[in-house]
């Protein structure tokens, strides 16, 4: 285990120090939409490719070990679709106008209300409508645009999602009792609500530096010791890989982050997480690790609802705009991640 951990992190640094080369060399960058994150303009994107480069190496020396050759081939397919998603996004869709509250009175535009001197994007076909009036009444001012990118329907992603998972479900793998119950058959919309929800989730958390691979990073190390002390050293390896290839990626993208991950990299966390889980049966406890980029997933479904309203979505972001610093957000959301996975193998081996 030690080995394999030392292996996938070596490899994913020296990848992802040769990956950013290319990247840059290819001005392959990022274009962030978020006004608070526009300084981040120019930073390589699509890092996830030395992530998938630095657990494949690890598959291809642990070739017998068929758990962790399993999760690669998944996280291979589910970064393949991500890559795409990336490319896509490299061909701008439209601009989006920044206003900004130039009034003595808050404004309403679009679903948000603007305080005096706040600032943000014209999204939605209300806003649009909304600024002309505003405009003509002087309460607010354009002072800039946002390239939006172009990307994968939200159909397409989720119908890529499903295959994926029933590529899992394929292999015979994965256990059909989950806390206790004997499933049978219908393991396999579990299956699939569990590939979905977690690629989701890894995604929507990938919004600030190192958020997404830090909490990856705590959240698989917890779960390799849960699956360890369960006796399942086969069970542990992915987590390990998936251990070592976050915290690789992690020393180029923590904050300041000189390079990101991409959807080619959250897609393929994501689903090689959730495939770890269920293939070492620790499925309860990896859900549970996950519980901040899952609350996130919730927070913003509440949002799109209409039940709540956010200046600014996901949470993550709504927490910058309102002025909590980044370093402090993703301190905050490391910290708590961590506790919970303590908290959780504590009791685990309180109750063992």
């Amino acid at each position: 285990m030690t080995l394999l951990f030392i292996l996938t992190f070596l490899a994913t640094l020296l990848f992802t120090f040769f990956v950013r080369k290319i990247l840059r060399d290819a001005d392959i960058t990022d274009s962030p939409i978020v006004t608070e994150h526009r300084h981040k303009a120019g930073t390589p994107t699509m890092g996830g490719l030395a992530m998938l480069l630095g657990i494949l190496l690890a598959a291809a020396v642990y070739f017998t070990q068929r758990n962790l050759v399993l999760t690669v081939i998944i996280m291979m397919g589910s970064g393949v679709v991500g890559l795409l998603d990336d490319l896509l996004g490299l061909k701008v869709k439209e601009l989006q106008k920044v206003v900004r509250n130039i009034s003595h009175q808050p404004v309403e535009i679009g679903r948000l209300t603007l305080k005096p001197k706040e600032e943000a994007r014209v999204t939605t076909e209300k806003a649009k409508g909304d600024l002309k009036t505003l405009l003509n009444e002087e309460k607010v001012e354009v002072i800039g645009e946002v390239p939006i990118k172009s990307e994968v329907t939200e159909r397409d992603k989720i119908i890529a999602q499903i295959v994926i998972s029933l590529f899992l479900v394929a292999t015979g793998a994965v256990s059909s009792g989950v806390l206790g119950f004997e499933l049978g058959i219908l393991i396999i919309p579990v299956v699939i609500f569990g590939v979905i929800g977690s690629i989701n989730s890894v995604n929507l958390i990938d919004g600030m530096d190192g958020l997404a691979a830090g909490i990856l990073a705590i959240a698989s190390a917890s779960c390799a010791i849960i699956t360890f002390n369960n006796g399942n050293l086969s069970g542990a390896l992915p987590f390990v890989a998936l251990t070592g290839i976050s915290l690789g990626f992690l020393v180029f993208n923590r904050y300041p982050a000189s390079i990101f991950m991409g959807d080619t990299g959250s897609f393929a966390l994501g689903a090689g997480y959730i495939t770890a889980g269920f293939l070492g049966d620790v499925i309860y406890f990896a859900v549970l690790a996950l519980a901040i980029p899952i609350i996130s997933v919730i927070v913003s479904l509440l949002h799109r609802v209409h039940v709540i309203k956010l200046p600014v979505e996901p949470l993550h972001h709504t927490l910058h705009y309102k002025g909590l610093s980044e370093k402090k957000i993703i301190a905050i959301y490391w910290g708590i991640t961590f506790l919970i996975c303590i908290v959780a193998i504590t009791t685990h081996q309180f109750i063992s």
